[in-house]
């Protein structure tokens, strides 16, 4: 059972980082004054992936665009580097997701993606949308990304590097784990998916609110 969700996106560079750190007395890191960043400005899309079971997160930093295809991209990351290993007679992966965003409820292109990921791994895929208002519930926030957070507090995101060695280096007095990788891949936006495509999905939605919680299973060979 794994917890998923984007990270704020953040602006790389030299840009103030709320919060605060302790620094020898008259050297503060200067940084800009503003961040009104134009529209070459590096940015960094932070999506995650937490273990309830192991309390462990799955970090990887994309540079392009949060969409569905990098979402689930994401979670295909953390199954090949994590997720076969620790779990290898599985069947069935269950997501928990907000209802919005890059792995939203409604997102064609988050299930189509899904559907590939599942006949990959020949694994089912359960996902279940928190209804909306309600993504604080969501596990990932609060037991990942603000200890994240609060680790980096006051430090400015100057490059990929420092954000990857920083989320990395993320840990609790309850023993959470972080890995991160950075992910340069293009994710371009504006794909569009079919009704023909759709139809071709497998999934299986719940007698409770079928829109929020579905099943996407494999295919056979044949239906490919």
């Amino acid at each position: 059972m794994i917890s998923v969700d984007t990270k704020k996106k953040e602006l790389i560079g030299n840009y103030d980082n709320a919060g605060q750190q302790w620094l020898p007395a008259g050297q503060p890191i200067k940084v800009k004054g503003h961040d009104f960043p134009r529209p070459e400005v590096l940015r960094a899309y932070p999506y995650g992936i937490y273990d309830l079971g192991r309390n462990a997160g799955f970090v990887n930093a994309g540079t392009d665009h949060d969409t569905g295809a990098f979402a689930v991209a994401s979670i295909r990351g953390w199954w090949r580097f994590e997720g076969r290993r620790l779990y290898p007679n599985t069947a069935e992966i269950l997501i928990t997701a907000d209802g919005g965003g890059s792995n939203g409820a409604r997102l064609r292109l988050w299930k189509f993606e899904l559907q590939k990921f599942a006949d990959e791994t020949g694994l089912s895929i359960s996902v279940c949308h928190f209804p909306p208002g309600t993504s604080k519930w969501n596990k990932i926030e609060h037991r990942l990304f603000s200890f994240i957070t609060s680790d980096w507090r006051g430090e400015p995101l100057v490059n990929y590097e420092t954000i990857v060695n920083l989320i990395a280096k993320t840990t609790t007095a309850k023993g959470l784990k972080v890995v991160c990788k950075l992910d340069r891949r293009k994710y371009p936006t504006g794909r569009k998916i079919t009704d023909a495509k759709m139809k071709q999905i497998h999934v299986e939605r719940d007698r409770f609110h079928g829109e929020w919680n579905y099943v996407i299973k494999p295919r056979q060979p044949s239906e490919l």
